[in-house]
């Protein structure tokens, strides 16, 4: 059965992780002399004294996880994270409500970047650090991150990547998982540094640049500003931003490989980096076209407007320089249908993800040759290797769940009220953990405060679900996973 003491144990440790992160936006708050010392201080300790209390019950556990154990840790410790996220939101007042502090933080950690706050920009300068540094901590995963600083604690880490990585396929750079994770998260540190020290050359002042810079590897989108990006008026630093949530879409491992390797050769052979880019340039030219032709847009302004918010949706980083719920209809589906797809796995993206697109286009390519030769043997390759049936029925399966859930979801959120519009691209947003929606009400430059509180809290374990690729989540709710075999 579940190891509960080993989960314990690892949960504890975990918070002790998240109240350290929390002594940082205290230091933040110090410098800045602001009314939130206090509540990071209190959410430090509240959050300290609740991993001494896991720990307890974790005691004498034994080092190793199983499958099943691994599955639900992972869980647990992204609900965890989000409860404990509240805190500050709610000990210092700027989100009252425990459900909008609760949505905020979900939204936070899982990098979807959806907003109930209708202005950010009287918010304390901690609390802002706070909502960008959940979405730093959940790109590339909560447990994923402990891996790769405590590699001691989790004695199933591969296992656990198993649980939370994203994608079907789980390539791996070194024999060793705590080496691969630590060169990951060193590309992920290269990446922030870059992207800000990019930005405070490009304008910024040191606190802007490391806020947006977070949220940008993060592909997460939270901003300092209620106009995100656009607040700048600077085309410089859209290019920055398209070029580093661009490199952020791209697998890891592959950047890896291409980069720190010299093999830059691997980043255009591969399969999914092709469809990728494909997928960039082509909606990009196509969304290009419709703003100079229906919305009187200049050709630089066309361009970089239609390629800053493919590339955000793609990314599903959400960040915006531009309205696009005021643009053409036409190109909504085509965000919509971009949004939904994703980069690539291994990335800090979410979405459906550009390698599953290529197996499903394989797979159909080859349901075309089946029917000209019956029997011939077809086996669907992506970069030289065969895929597994087992790996194909996977697919089918996200596929179909990922659908019923944002049709459920988008249900829901018809009778209660929502426009059919606003309702599939807010379901389509969460799942995909993008953030912005596509409509006249709730669009990609408003909050998400005016929805029900009980739609919002129909909205989080979606947003978790999303986060976590779906599987992980709803095995916990299957009767097999908790009967003893």
């Amino acid at each position: 059965m579940v190891n509960f003491r080993i989960i314990s144990k690892i949960i504890g440790s975990l918070l002790f992780i998240e109240s350290l992160f929390m002594s940082l936006c205290a230091l933040i708050s110090f410098y800045y002399h602001e009314d939130d010392l206090m509540a990071f201080l209190l959410s430090m300790l509240l959050t300290f004294a609740s991993g001494f209390i896991f720990l307890y019950f974790g005691s004498n556990a034994d080092n190793s996880l199983s499958r099943r154990d691994a599955y639900l840790v992972v869980t647990a410790a992204w609900v965890v994270f989000s409860i404990f996220g509240i805190f500050p939101f709610l000990i210092h007042g700027c989100i009252p409500s425990v459900t909008d502090a609760f949505f905020e933080s979900t939204s936070g950690f899982t990098t979807t970047g959806a907003s109930i706050l209708d202005d950010v920009e009287v918010l304390p300068h901690a609390i802002l650090f706070w909502r960008s540094l959940t979405q730093w901590i959940g790109g590339l995963g909560i447990v994923f991150f402990t891996i790769a600083i405590l590699p001691s604690l989790v004695g199933g880490s591969v296992k656990v990547f198993a649980a939370e990585a994203t994608g079907p396929i789980k390539a791996k750079m070194h024999p060793r998982l705590t080496t691969s994770a630590k060169w990951i998260w060193s590309i992920y540190l290269i990446l922030t540094f870059g992207c800000g020290l990019s930005y405070w050359a490009a304008g910024m002042n040191w606190f802007e640049a490391l806020n947006y810079s977070m949220t940008t590897t993060a592909t997460g989108g939270f901003a300092i500003h209620n106009d995100s990006t656009e607040y700048f008026h600077s085309p410089t630093i859209d290019y920055i931003s398209i070029a580093f949530q661009f490199l952020s879409g791209i697998n890891f491992t592959l950047l890896y490989i291409s980069l720190i390797k010299m093999k830059v050769k691997a980043l255009f052979t591969n399969s999914e980096f092709k469809l990728y880019i494909s997928v960039v340039v082509g909606a990009t030219l196509w969304i290009m076209y419709l703003l100079l032709t229906r919305m009187g847009y200049d050709l630089e302004h066309a361009f970089r407007s239609a390629l800053f918010q493919v590339v955000s949706f793609i990314t599903t980083t959400g960040m915006f320089n531009d309205d696009a719920g005021a643009w053409p209809h036409i190109t909504w589906v085509i965000l919509g249908v971009v949004m939904y797809l994703g980069a690539c796995a291994g990335s800090t993206s979410g979405g459906f993800k550009c390698i599953r697109g290529v197996m499903l286009l394989k797979v159909i390519r080859n349901n075309f040759r089946q029917s000209l030769h019956p029997n011939a043997v077809l086996p669907v390759k992506v970069n030289g290797t065969s895929i597994p049936p087992s790996k194909l029925v996977a697919l089918f399966a996200f596929f179909t769940l990922t659908i019923l859930m944002t049709l459920v979801t988008a249900t829901i959120m018809i009778v209660a009220g929502i426009d059919n519009t606003n309702a599939i691209t807010i379901a389509l947003s969460c799942v995909s953990n993008v953030g912005p929606t596509l409509g006249t009400q709730i669009g990609p430059v408003m909050s998400w405060s005016i929805l029900p509180d009980y739609i919002k809290w129909i909205l989080c374990p979606l947003m978790l679900m999303g986060r976590l690729e779906i599987m992980t989540v709803l095995l916990l709710f299957t009767r097999s996973f908790w009967k003893e075999n």
